[in-house]
């Protein structure tokens, strides 16, 4: 992470930010504004039945519609096998329609062919679509490195009638990928750490305040977004959440930094128990160990922690898939989170000690939390 190296600023956004049900109908309307040749990437859950409704929408000009099934995983392997399928059809607008891997593969796509980039997220439990950034992860599902691109995407398209009818684990774990960008944004400005957009450059006063509307979102209307979805009842809540989850978070993380939750996130998918969690549910239990980290005040730890409680997030290393908690078995996790330029942006000392201690006392204290819970 570098570090602030003047008084420029600087903020990054998508070019136009639309949310509302039923959006998806005019995807063809937009993508014409930008040219005629297109390319699509869809999630394979979705394959199908999207292929079928955008074949439709384009029935007058099949041949300038090109639609590929994403292969699962963001990866150099998936990206050159997709640009050998566009590479000679002089694509003008990529559009990227899915979750948060799928995304970020048309963000790719798109910089590498100078396209015009149309993003749809299909669920709302990550904070990719609006930036110019793409995490990529080896075949396996490590992490690997992230990519930067030189536009943010043009439009992001959001249909909260599709958001709706996914299950509330996602928009749960949104939840907690957008639940970090408040604390790291603050860790960035204390440490002087330069954002996102460009280099060196620190976070606007329009950046700041993103992050923590976006916190405060979330604890005023992340529990009745939830039930919302449960229900399928699309409500205030709901919609202010999806927009948390996804434009706050978004705008936020990228114009203001990232620090130690994302940094522990990335260090946990080294051990294989967790690849069945969302990215959201690792950020959520990562952001509890930063505070600790940080040894912020426990009525902020206490209200984190009874948050993500409430709405169903992880706090304990159980509700991650991990088990052995051993020093032997995380260890090495504190090690490889150590090494991660996330954690160049704590305003603390960072070692692996440290880190080490962060996971056991977020674990510790969670566990008590909710077994006083259940005693109430």
């Amino acid at each position: 992470m570098s570090k602030v190296t003047g008084t420029s600023r600087s903020f990054g956004a998508p070019g136009k930010y639309i949310q509302g049900p039923g959006e998806i109908q005019k995807i063809k309307e937009y993508a014409n504004l930008f040219g005629e040749n297109v390319f699509v990437l869809i999630d394979g859950f979705l394959f199908d039945i999207t292929k079928n409704f955008l074949t439709l929408l384009w029935e007058d000009e099949q041949n300038k519609l090109t639609i590929d099934c994403f292969q699962g995983e963001i990866c150099d392997e998936e990206i050159n096998r997709i640009m050998d399928l566009v590479s000679d059809k002089s694509i003008e607008v990529v559009i990227g329609i899915g979750g948060g891997k799928t995304i970020d593969t048309a963000k790719v796509i798109a910089n590498q062919i100078n396209a015009a980039t149309i993003i749809v997220p299909t669920i709302a439990s990550t904070d990719a679509p609006t930036s110019a950034v793409s995490v990529i992860y080896h075949q396996d599902g490590s992490h690997s490195h992230e990519l930067f691109h030189k536009k943010n995407p043009d439009i992001v398209l959001i249909d909260t009638a599709i958001i709706l009818s996914a299950p509330s684990r996602l928009l749960v774990a949104g939840i907690g990928d957008a639940l970090a960008t408040y604390f790291e944004a603050r860790a960035c400005l204390e440490s002087q750490s330069a954002n996102f957009v460009g280099s060196g450059y620190q976070s606007t006063l329009a950046g700041r305040a993103i992050a923590k509307t976006c916190y405060e979102t979330l604890l005023k209307d992340g529990l009745t977004a939830k039930i919302s979805v449960e229900q399928q009842i699309n409500s205030t809540a709901f919609e202010n959440v999806v927009e948390a989850n996804t434009l706050l978070s978004g705008l936020g993380f990228e114009s203001t930094g990232c620090a130690g939750a994302h940094g522990l996130h990335d260090a946990l998918t080294a051990l294989p128990e967790t690849s069945k969690y969302y990215h959201g549910e690792k950020v959520a239990f990562g952001t509890i160990c930063q505070l600790f980290l940080e040894n912020r005040p426990w009525e902020e730890i206490n209200t984190v922690i009874d948050f993500c409680i409430s709405i169903g997030l992880p706090v304990t290393l159980e509700e991650i898939g991990i088990r052995n908690t051993t020093e032997e078995h995380l260890m090495p996790v504190a090690i490889e989170a150590c090494k991660s330029y996330l954690f160049q942006a704590e305003p603390v000392s960072v070692t692996k000690e440290a880190i080490y201690g962060s996971i056991m006392l977020a674990n510790t204290f969670g566990r008590q939390r909710k077994e006083s819970k259940k005693r109430r």
